[in-house]
């Protein structure tokens, strides 16, 4: 029965789930819970049924599954993949050329930024940590460039730019664009444009803060930075959150660290010499696989008459790719016989991973999918001209409280995103800042794609990793070995003024 405001105790009950899961983030407490009894809340004041809302349950997170599980295979294919380099020892030689051209500290912050970003933006800041921590910033802390800068570096090329962009697996944006009823390629386009405005502001803010600390090149430099103790990359700080961010940050670095002093030739030198043809090749093959997918997604957005590769194409050119490259190199390093295990074993441990980093999302999403019409038809079992529009019809009722300004809206929507990421979760606030801009483009004048890639940009930079020290940043000072409050304390500045900046532009342009 609807009350004398056009809403029903199912919408009150909604609008209260979202309360108390916002509340629970902004507590860095898990928000799967409230997320469950959310769910059986609303199901229950709409139907009337508690059976009803306990199968609800269950469906909420298998529609969700089914939305999201092409978000799954890639990422479990793209860790098998990255397994299988590492056994080859591809993966350092894919970043090793680069410590020749550090020749001073301001060089090498550059450089370690373009590496951190490409490794990050293919394969996400899980191996980019442990590999320029190893391999690229004792080359650079010897060049002159301050731990801490090499710290908020990192942080920034990977945790931010890299990771709220997710241009190339398609996490962020397949999340966003799901709740937010938008197409995922466009979500995926504009937070590619956002998160390189962002980071450029950020990095070049944070250059111009640092350089002062700058130092001459000098062998005696390493030597200090070995000298200290060497922090441990996580702590209780990472206990909390609504996402497994350790497990993200870190899910394919190796049990030991590659090595301690920075001799990349001794730990490339383990490898039998019969395979070390076969490392260079696949250290080579590797990204040059990926800059072609990447290439046949960009090219028909500049060149006319080139197929056009959607949103689900990309990501299936991306798992396809990952699976042959994975095959390939676990058949150089374990013969025909072996590799057959071997690779159905580096299948499992990618889903083993995929699961334990973004299972919690899962029922988060099924919570946000009952506030859009076709999902909650889904959920529900009803067809969709019957099945409620919660949130779209909350945000109906209270369009007069909202000030018809489009950047009151982004803004808005850009701190929502920042709230969720307060938990040290980049990617469990997505399904509210995706849900929320659905519902508010058509009173904002701002495209629902635009929205949900300014809330994911709020989201991804604050939780994933650049200003919460509980978050996977501090895997990234531990192994700069640096505190992690003085990195975020060096990143917040540069980060907010990127996030406002681009937030402006994103109106402006789109």
């Amino acid at each position: 029965m609807e009350t004398t405001t056009g809403l029903s105790p199912a919408h009150w009950m909604y609008l209260a789930g979202v309360a108390v899961i916002v509340l629970t983030m902004i507590f860095r407490a898990n928000v799967v819970v409230p997320s469950i009894a959310g769910t059986f809340l609303v199901i229950l004041a709409w139907t009337g049924s508690p059976v009803a809302a306990l199968g609800g349950i269950f469906n909420a997170s298998f529609v969700a599954a089914k939305e999201l599980f092409s978000i799954f295979l890639v990422i479990a294919l793209m860790t098998a993949l990255l397994n299988s380099l590492k056994e080859l020892k591809s993966d350092v030689r894919m970043v090793q050329p680069f410590r020749g051209v550090m020749k001073n500290g301001h060089i090498s912050y550059f450089v370690v930024a373009l590496i951190t970003y490409a490794v990050s933006l293919f394969f996400w800041p899980t191996p980019a940590v442990p590999l320029v921590s190893a391999v690229l910033l004792p080359a650079a802390i010897a060049s002159g460039l301050p731990p801490l800068a090499g710290a908020v570096v990192i942080a920034l090329a990977g945790q931010g730019m890299a990771l709220s962009s997710d241009y190339v697996i398609g996490v962020a944006p397949g999340i966003s664009a799901k709740a937010a009823g938008a197409v995922a390629s466009v979500v995926a386009d504009r937070a590619m444009v956002l998160s390189l405005i962002t980071g450029g502001v950020a990095l070049l803010w944070a250059y111009a803060s640092l350089r002062g600390r700058f130092l001459p090149a000098s062998p005696s430099l390493l030597d200090q930075w070995h000298a200290q103790a060497a922090s441990q990359p996580s702590d209780g700080l990472s206990l909390g959150g609504t996402a497994h961010k350790e497990e993200i940050a870190r899910g394919t670095s190796r049990d030991e660290p590659l090595f301690t002093n920075g001799d990349v030739r001794r730990e490339l030198e383990t490898i039998d010499p019969g395979m070390a043809r076969w490392s260079k090749l696949f250290a080579v093959l590797t990204p040059i696989a990926f800059i072609g997918v990447v290439l046949l997604m960009v090219l028909p957005k500049f060149v006319n008459g080139l197929p056009t590769i959607k949103g689900g194409d990309a990501a299936s050119l991306i798992g396809g790719m990952a699976a042959v490259l994975m095959i390939g190199a676990t058949l150089a390093m374990h013969g025909a016989r072996k590799m057959l295990e071997a690779s159905a074993d580096h299948v499992t441990e990618g889903f083993v991973f995929a699961f334990r980093a973004m299972g919690s999302v899962l029922p988060i999403a099924g919570f946000f999918f009952l506030g859009a019409s076709e999902t909650a038809a889904a959920i529900l079992g009803l067809p969709a001209d019957k099945a409620p529009s919660l949130l779209f019809e909350l945000v109906k009722n209270a369009q007069d409280w909202i000030p018809a300004s489009k950047y009151f809206v982004a803004y808005g929507i850009l701190i929502v995103g920042m709230i969720t990421g307060i938990d040290g979760s980049g990617f469990s606030g997505l399904p509210l800042t995706g849900a929320l801009s659905g519902a508010l483009a058509s009173t904002s004048g701002v495209s629902a794609a635009t929205l949900a890639a300014i809330g994911q940009m709020g989201a991804v930079w604050t939780g994933g990793g650049t200003l919460i020290a509980w978050s996977s940043l501090i895997a990234v000072a531990g192994f700069a070995r640096v505190p992690v409050q003085d990195t975020v304390r060096a990143l917040a500045v540069p980060v907010l003024a990127g996030l406002a900046i681009s937030t402006f532009f994103a109106v402006v342009l789109f």
